[in-house]
């Protein structure tokens, strides 16, 4: 029997809003209970790197790899709640949604973007981290680069898909963590690593700073046990101020 696994690239959006006099809320979605990835999460938007995105990828300079993350992002973050990150010009709602019925529909994002009359700025995301499951986690997994943005000037509210996921709302990064602790929502353990490193900030510059002082490395977890109790870890010099947790309240997908 083959011990090889399917790795996939994927990428998510950590879209920050900002208040006066408050931490800056996040975008979330809950995933359906019904996906096979993270069911019944709650999560950033976000989804596999596809073919499409890379070939829109090829078109800017730089390293591939990062680009396509990032178009993916900004493809999935449209897809998922109708946001119009990093789109030039800032569409309308009708092209918005026109946009978005596209991608739903199967057209390339490449497409879809130049039926629309759009252009993209991937520079416009900021790279933030990069987590792969440990070898034996599963036999696919999912390779998934973070990336940081700024809801646009006059964006409209999100709107979810009613598909992949079924709620979408705006949340500091610690009212997220404060819900999940109340079980009144669910986050995998990923997702409670880089809120709890996200809630230390009060603004999207103050993310991007910390993004800057930890370029991201790949951020894979493994089991260690201490004094008989089993903990899911990751690195201690990745920025993130909790680095280990007990596998049994690990939600790991």
């Amino acid at each position: 029997m083959s011990n090889s696994r399917e790795v996939i690239p994927a990428a998510t959006l950590v879209l920050f809003r900002a208040r006066d006099g408050a931490a800056p809320q996040l975008l979330m979605v809950e995933r359906a209970k019904a996906m096979s990835f993270a069911a019944g999460a709650t999560v950033f938007p976000g989804g596999r790197v596809d073919a499409g995105d890379r070939a829109l990828a090829a078109t800017f300079a730089g390293d591939q790899d990062i680009i396509a993350g990032a178009i993916a992002a900004i493809r999935e973050t449209i897809e998922e709640a109708g946001m119009p990150v990093g789109l030039i010009p800032a569409p309308h709602i009708a092209a918005l949604t026109a946009l978005r019925q596209a991608l739903h529909g199967g057209t390339a994002f490449g497409k879809a973007l130049h039926d629309g009359g759009f252009a993209i700025d991937p520079a416009l995301l900021v790279p933030f981290a990069r987590w792969l499951p440990p070898a034996g986690a599963a036999h696919r997994v999912f390779d998934t680069r973070f990336y940081l943005a700024e809801v646009p000037p006059g964006a409209p509210e999100p709107v979810v898909d009613d598909t992949e996921n079924v709620s979408v709302f705006w949340a500091s990064a610690q009212e997220v963590l404060d819900a999940a602790e109340e079980q009144r929502l669910e986050i995998i353990f990923p997702t409670r690593r880089n809120l709890e490193r996200l809630a230390r900030f009060g603004s999207f510059a103050e993310a991007c700073a910390d993004a800057a002082a930890y370029p991201p490395r790949t951020v894979t977890s493994w089991i260690e046990e201490r004094g008989g109790i089993s903990y899911v870890c990751i690195p201690e010099d990745l920025g993130y101020p909790v680095t280990s947790e007990p596998a049994v309240s690990a939600m790991r997908s």
